[in-house]
């Protein structure tokens, strides 16, 4: 079997050809995956009763992973089997690794199978011979990565037997955030440490590297700051009147509006138990998106927003400072609109935007993808390109790629796939994509990337920097002068280097010396892992469940207790009391791209009063129809006070395993709760 390994790619599997832990670091395009494939063809072919699992960290690279890569070098040597959140087979992950040489699937999928003890579904650690991870440098923190790993470490220092080789692949490990060498040196240590691995790169092929994997010319395409903005400075006037109803300590506490730290401290005064407040927060949140949009595309979309915000509000006025925020937005909503309409004021950036465009699509092969910061940025940029007579005429054929989910403005699995396969073939030439697209997806080479108003890492420009590996490809950074993009953009190319630097020492560190770096961290890792659990323990049992009382964070009605609350599936938080459908109503069936083994989605709920989402109905073992909750959607008193849990696991009580017969042993309650939706049903 040939794997036509290019020089450097057999130099960095020989590590994980003998047997031992390695992380594989290659940029973007290098191979790291058919690299993967070699190491996991030779351990099948060497190692007695072998069994290897593919761990990813995306749904979608199951399925490319499998198609792309293992099935056709291995398929004739092998049994495999792909298994992710989509797939039913999911619930016998057991079973199936058993029956398989070779595993592909989620993390979370092996995640759910080592701490579930039905045998059908259950896995140890040591049932396989070889654990390869891709994208490795999310093993840190809370990942799921890290929880496996975690639990390899603490088998390893127990000195258990059996553990599987692990094999690690990254473009980047990045630095944490450092921005000196010791501490990213220390960062690094961690990532190999937490996967118990050396690193390995090329030393005697980097030429034959950099041939392959070309480095794009990166322009800085950089605009003035925009003279004059009267539709912006309306909506700071606007936003200002607001202040003004607000308490003025809490107002003088807000920092400058338009930008991301505004937006941090609304989010924060939303959760406030003041119903005036909360509500000033939430409007202003939807301003300071507005400045937002305005200063990154058209002002029309920045207009169109607020203008689809408050039409959706006109019914929801419960109150004062409801009728007074609405009305401020309806005596101004002309004005802003004339305003969003005079093409004299339009942001400059799209101009300089569309000259970089112009540029490159004067070739009719030209493939790109131009990154943005939010789904909804795609979206009015989808737009702009779609509405421009100029970029139509150089034939730009734009698609739109965000993440899969069921909320407005995501994309499905099969979307996903859609769009990237139309970009393949020609159909499409330009993707218009968050950062979705700069890891992991199988996208063909672009000639052109840009980055436009997306603030992330190193990590990531060096990701998304990899997408533009065809021959004299542009990387283009369009941003405004003293911007902080631009600050952002010389900040990570100062940290791309320092990450190689950091590698560097640690591959020079001697081996006694760096077995016994890793072992210290290990141990520590291990230690703050358990000391993590016990207050995690300590946090839950803080409260019994009917001192935790639920009020909807829209309108503040108190709704239910912890009392009336279970868990199905260590997942689905539900309320089982009959009568709790009384506090909301039902939208639109919720419609997901996989089935799951005992419960399958119903419709949408929203608070009676004020209409605030607060989840779904779920039909539970096709039998009973239980409102499924958000905990986000609802503020939590207990006593120690009013918080507002961004996810269940931050609750301060137990909530209750759902028990089929204890909960629903009342004749009575069952048929009232069976009856809630029986209309649905039929």
């Amino acid at each position: 079997m040939d794997f036509n390994l290019r020089p450097y790619q057999e130099e960095v599997v020989q590590t994980a050809l003998r047997g031992e832990n390695s992380i594989i670091w290659l940029p973007t395009g290098g191979g790291k995956t058919r690299a993967a494939v070699y190491v996991t063809h030779n351990h099948l072919e060497t190692t007695a009763n072998a069994k290897v699992a593919v761990l990813v960290n995306k749904v979608h690279l199951v399925d490319q992973h499998f198609a792309k890569e293992f099935k056709p070098y291995l398929e004739s040597r092998c049994k495999i089997t792909a298994i992710s959140g989509d797939s039913n087979e999911k619930d016998l992950f057991g079973r199936l690794v058993k029956a398989s040489d070779l595993v592909i699937c989620t993390a979370q999928i092996l995640e759910n199978a080592l701490i579930n003890m039905e045998e059908e579904k259950h896995v140890e650690l040591t049932d396989f011979t070889l654990l390869v991870i891709d994208e490795c440098h999310h093993t840190q923190k809370e990942s799921v990565y890290n929880k496996i790993m975690g639990r390899y470490v603490e088998k390893k220092l127990r000195k258990e037997g059996n553990l599987p080789q692990i094999l690690g692949l990254t473009a980047s490990p990045g630095t944490g955030g450092n921005r000196k060498l010791d501490k990213a040196v220390d960062h690094v240590l961690q990532i190999c440490a937490n996967l118990d691995s050396v690193i390995v790169s090329t030393k005697n092929f980097t030429p034959v590297l950099q041939e392959v994997v070309p480095r794009p010319k990166k322009h800085y395409d950089i605009v003035e700051r925009r003279a004059l903005d009267p539709f912006g400075d309306h909506l700071k006037s606007m936003m200002s009147m607001i202040h003004e109803i607000m308490p003025s300590t809490v107002s003088r506490s807000l920092r400058e509006m338009g930008t991301q730290e505004y937006e941090a401290d609304v989010v924060e005064l939303e959760k406030t138990e003041n119903r005036l407040i909360a509500q000033c927060a939430l409007h202003l949140r939807q301003y300071n998106d507005a400045l937002l949009i305005n200063d990154t595309v058209r002002m029309v979309d920045a207009f169109r927003g607020l203008d689809e915000f408050y039409n959706s509000r006109k019914t929801k006025l419960l109150d004062g400072t409801d009728i007074f925020l609405q009305g401020l937005f309806d005596e101004n909503r002309m004005e802003l609109k004339l305003l969003a309409l005079d093409d004299r004021y339009e942001n400059p950036k799209l101009a300089r935007l569309q000259r970089t465009l112009l540029d490159e699509f004067s070739d009719k092969n030209s493939h790109g993808i131009l990154f943005s910061k939010t789904r909804r940025g795609t979206h009015c940029l989808y737009d702009w390109v779609n509405t421009n007579l100029a970029l139509l005429r150089v034939n730009i054929k734009a698609g739109i790629l965000t993440g899969a989910g069921t909320g407005a403005n995501h994309m499905t699995q099969n979307g996903q796939k859609e769009t990237i396969q139309q970009f393949r073939v020609g159909v499409l030439n330009l993707l218009i994509s968050t950062s979705v697209a700069e890891e992991g997806l199988d996208i063909p080479e672009c000639n052109l990337v840009v980055r436009y108003g997306l603030l992330t890492n190193e990590i990531a420009q060096q990701q998304a920097s990899g997408r533009a590996r065809a021959m004299n490809s542009v990387y283009s950074v369009v941003a405004e002068e003293g911007g902080r993009d631009l600050r952002r953009e010389l900040i990570n190319e100062y940290l791309e280097s320092l990450t190689a630097k950091a590698i560097d020492q640690v591959q020079q560190m001697s081996p006694r010396e760096f077995r016994h770096k890793i072992s210290e961290l290990q141990q520590i890792a291990v230690l703050i892992r358990i000391q993590a659990e016990r207050k995690k323990d300590e946090r839950k049992q803080r409260y019994s469940p009917g001192q935790a009382q639920f009020q909807c964070r829209g309108c503040f009605l108190p709704v239910c207790s912890g009392e009336e609350l279970r868990k199905i599936e260590n997942t689905h938080h539900v309320n089982i009391n009959p009568e709790f459908v009384r506090h909301y109503r039902t939208g639109g069936q919720v419609f997901l791209e996989r089935s799951f083994e005992d419960w399958e989605p119903g419709q949408v709920i929203s608070c009676n009063k004020c209409g605030k989402d607060w989840g779904m109905e779920i039909r539970f073992r096709s039998v009973v129809i239980l409102p499924c909750l958000k905990i986000k959607n609802f503020s939590l008193k207990t006593p120690g006070g009013k918080s507002t849990p961004k996810q269940w696991k931050d609750v301060e009580f137990q909530v209750k395993e759902f028990n089929f017969l204890e909960d629903m042993s009342s004749l009575e309650s069952f048929w009232k709760i069976y009856l809630w939706r029986s209309v649905l049903i039929l």
